[in-house]
């Protein structure tokens, strides 16, 4: 059974990377409707609402996890803001790219000085799996502003940190991390859209150009897309958990952290949008990283 934890972590990383992807596809979709943050307070509730029903009658988990999955859902949905609003900064090549790198590099030094060094092939998987999130995420952008890198870096920094507060709290059951993260979640988006609305200065705008817009419009059909997203999240939340249980944490932290794969094959799939040469040199590099982090 010597292989069965890197083997299993490899795995529920991989289900963790097409679910996180899934859902990022699904919520683009949703926000060429409505505003992002919108579709993910749709996802965010109604997900709440079913897992709370999966929990009933069963026992609670201490106050510690408690706390650091509701912990971990509301820093996650304000780094996610933090995120949308470095994108609209007109950086968001660059953007994407830092803040996927950084999302995997937190729990993997975390790890490090946890759990100690990994073996030689376990860093090569970690450098492939590195580049090939930042190949993948990578797209031409001009404007590259130092206060939209700064805001990517802390929004990246902030979703490795979600990663592994979501790893501590999973230590009081799967399950309960999965509910308490939702519910600290929807406690960020009601932050976030708060503070929207206290700045908000009557200008009309776009579906979807900003980070945040308060709900005065958009509301044809897009809950459906942030539900879909919603339900991905959540379940993707609780297959890195899984993951980071079975074996060493950065190895499932980084497989799942190759979602935007699946986003890229996904609207290849359905949208017909090829991807560029670049991101298929870092589908390949992702490849490679799953087979060295699979050793």
């Amino acid at each position: 059974m010597a292989g069965a934890g890197p083997l299993g972590a490899v795995g529920m990383g991989l289900t963790a990377a097409a679910l996180w992807g899934g859902s990022d596809f699904a919520g683009g979709l949703g926000a060429r409707r409505a505003p992002a943050l919108l579709v993910v307070a749709a996802g965010h509730l109604v997900t709440f609402c079913l897992l709370m029903l999966l929990c009933a009658g069963t026992p609670l988990p201490g106050h510690g996890a408690v706390a650091l999955g509701l912990l971990a859902g509301m820093e996650g949905a304000l780094s996610l803001a933090l995120f949308y609003h470095a994108l609209s900064a007109g950086a968001m090549g660059v953007t994407a790219a830092l803040t996927g790198v950084l999302t995997a590099a937190v729990p993997v030094l975390f790890a490090l000085l946890r759990q100690g060094w990994p073996q030689w092939t376990e860093w090569g998987g970690l450098a492939a799996g590195a580049a090939a999130i930042a190949l993948v995420a990578w797209t031409r952008a001009s404007g590259t502003t130092r206060r939209a890198l700064l805001l990517g870096a802390l929004a990246g920094v902030g979703f490795g940190v979600q990663l592994v507060l979501l790893k501590l709290a999973s230590e009081g059951g799967v399950l309960w991390a999965m509910t308490t993260a939702r519910a600290g979640g929807l406690v960020g988006v009601a932050l976030a859209l708060g503070a929207q609305w206290l700045r908000r200065d009557g200008r009309s705008q776009a579906a979807g150009s900003s980070w945040l817009v308060w709900p005065g419009y958009g509301w044809r059909g897009y809950w459906k897309m942030g539900i879909a997203a919603g339900v991905m999240d959540a379940l993707g939340n609780g297959a890195y958990m899984l993951a980071a249980q079975t074996g060493r944490m950065e190895v499932g932290a980084m497989i799942a952290s190759l979602y935007p794969v699946m986003t890229i094959a996904l609207a290849a799939l359905v949208l017909r949008e090829r991807p560029t040469a670049r991101q298929k040199m870092g589908m390949a590099l992702a490849a490679a990283a799953i087979l060295l982090l699979s050793l």
